[in-house]
């Protein structure tokens, strides 16, 4: 049996989660959580980011993988904010759950089934469809009404 009160916190677990997730990954190629190198740093700048994403899309010439890197940033800054302030909730976590999926099956084509799991891209993907599925206050409104 869950409780509306246990259910806003799960849903604000997943959403604080993902958000967190997206926004520092973004942070991280800008160089804000530290310089390339350092110690739990994944970029560092932009051109490392930007190698990484053409690793994963090795098959497109190097002027669409920047273009993928932009877009990648952005739907992680759009998603982030909407899951961070609760707007746009169920979309928000839709797109996230394909963004990850997403990035978890180039992760794979390009280096293998261990990487994605290294980085729990999978489990955040399918939290993001937790959050996708759990009702929103209004439906559990007209449910009981």
């Amino acid at each position: 049996m869950n409780s509306p009160a246990l259910t806003s916190a799960v849903s604000w677990a997943l959403r604080l989660s993902l958000s967190s997730a997206f926004l520092f990954a973004v942070a991280d190629r800008f160089g804000l959580c530290g310089p390339p190198g350092a110690a739990n740093v994944a970029w560092g700048a932009w051109p490392p980011f930007v190698e990484y994403t053409g690793t994963l899309l090795f098959y497109l010439p190097q002027t669409a993988v920047q273009a993928a890197a932009w877009v990648a940033t952005m739907a992680e800054i759009v998603l982030g904010v909407w899951l961070l302030t609760g707007w746009q909730t169920r979309l928000a976590a839709y797109g996230s759950m394909l963004l990850l999926l997403g990035f978890g099956v180039s992760m794979v084509v390009a280096l293998g089934v261990k990487a994605p799991l290294n980085y729990s891209v999978f489990t955040a993907a399918a939290a993001a469809f937790a959050l996708a599925a759990m009702p929103s206050p209004d439906e559990k409104a007209m449910r009981t009404s």
